[in-house]
């Protein structure tokens, strides 16, 4: 039973996990709109980011395939709903394409 409780939880830590990373990613292109230095922010914010999500993966996994497989899920989970929220509207989506189309 023990088990089945560890396998529980690790889908919501797999889910937490994704928002500090997806979070953290979200507030450096913010600030690096404003930065004098934009590639110092987004390598420090990608080494702190995979360090978190890396050592949480390793925390929560404690040796058990089974629970790192699950906080995948949650993490993959939170992603697909990241990814389709920040999705830009269809109108949007291709104008540059259009505009380089018609100069070729």
């Amino acid at each position: 039973m023990n088990e089945k409780l560890s396998l529980l939880w690790a889908l919501p830590a797999g889910a937490l996990l994704a928002l500090m990373f997806f979070g953290g990613l979200w507030w450096t292109v913010r600030k690096t709109l404003s930065s004098k230095h934009p590639a110092s922010w987004v390598f420090a914010s990608l080494l702190v980011r995979m360090t978190i999500a890396l050592a949480g993966f390793y925390y929560v996994s404690d040796g058990h395939w089974e629970r790192l497989l699950v906080c995948l899920l949650g993490f993959i989970i939170v992603r697909i709903i990241v990814t389709r929220l920040t999705d830009l509207p269809a109108e949007g989506r291709n104008s540059s394409a259009k505009e380089t189309g018609n100069a070729a």
